[in-house]
């Protein structure tokens, strides 16, 4: 009795985990970000884009469900050739989301697949329109329309993946290191060339401006040197028809001050001793004093 029971059990429970296999091999569930392609022994049969609990056959339907969100693809940076042989190193980011689960499914499979796919998209898009331009292109508002135009190029292409791609933009464009360095040695190079042009030109603009300077002072002082020649002329004029004036009104006061003027710059100018004749006229008037006669001491 005991072991008709035990196996009653078994087949219970056998049949159980039947049942729970029936089950969980006969549903299947999407959540809201999610859509689904049913596949029916290897052939795709039906695309899922409800959200819920969803029946498939047992050991021959199976369901691949993608993301229905936005994603994203960012691969590393690669080196491209411009239309002026200047290398650059660029790096893009490109948004997509699967918009046909079934054509996606034939062409790709997974995502897994589908990345490197659409990265050869890209950069082979990127390559060409960056190989027809010119480096100062990409940094004037003509990089907007280059942009645009890899765009348009890499949607076109991913629509017969199932793919739609919203956006595709430059994450970073860099010239390379030794290209930087080059372009930084040229840049000096050219500065300091310029800088030398212009401390040259600086120094034969003080040459000109020190040879105005000079000129213009010859002139001034030539001209200040003759208008003093003729003021000091004018006033020896002066002077001379003032002496003249005062011998007239009084000539042995004249002789006397004028000697005075002469003793006073001779004394001046002289040492502590002074050896004259005794006789001599520059002393007459210290021994006979003005006004008298030169034989008055005889």
């Amino acid at each position: 009795m005991s072991a008709r029971l035990s196996r009653t059990r078994t087949v219970l429970v056998l049949a159980t985990l039947l049942l729970l296999w029936l089950v969980s091999a006969s549903t299947y569930s999407i959540s809201e970000t999610q859509q689904a392609l049913m596949v029916r022994v290897g052939k795709p049969i039906a695309v899922v884009s409800t959200p819920g609990l969803g029946f498939k056959l047992p050991l021959m339907d199976s369901v691949v469900t993608y993301d229905k969100r936005l994603l994203t693809l960012e691969p590393p940076a690669e080196q491209v050739i411009l239309g002026d042989q200047k290398r650059l190193e660029v790096q893009t980011y490109t948004r997509y989301r699967i918009d046909d689960p079934l054509r996606f499914y034939q062409s790709l499979r997974t995502l897994e697949q589908a990345n490197p796919q659409l990265t050869q998209l890209v950069s082979s898009s990127l390559r060409k329109e960056l190989g027809q331009v010119m480096l100062r292109s990409l940094l004037s508002e003509e990089r907007t329309r280059i942009v645009e135009h890899i765009q348009k190029e890499v949607q076109e292409k991913a629509l017969s993946l199932g793919i739609e791609v919203s956006e595709v933009r430059f994450h970073r464009a860099d010239l390379p290191l030794e290209t930087s360095q080059a372009i930084y040695n040229r840049m000096k190079s050219e500065r300091q060339r310029e800088a030398k042009e212009l401390r040259a030109q600086g120094f034969e603009w003080a040459q000109e401006i020190q040879a105005k300077a000079d000129r213009e002072r010859t002139v001034i002082l030539s001209e200040a040197q003759q208008q003093s020649k003729i003021i000091r002329g004018e006033a020896d004029a002066q002077a001379s028809d003032i002496l003249a004036s005062a011998f007239q009104k009084d000539p042995p006061f004249y002789r006397l001050y004028r000697s005075l003027q002469t003793y006073r710059q001779a004394l001046a100018d002289a040492g502590p001793t002074i050896v004259l004749s005794p006789d001599t006229e520059f002393l007459r008037n210290l021994k006979f004093g003005p006004g008298l006669p030169t034989t008055a001491g005889k």
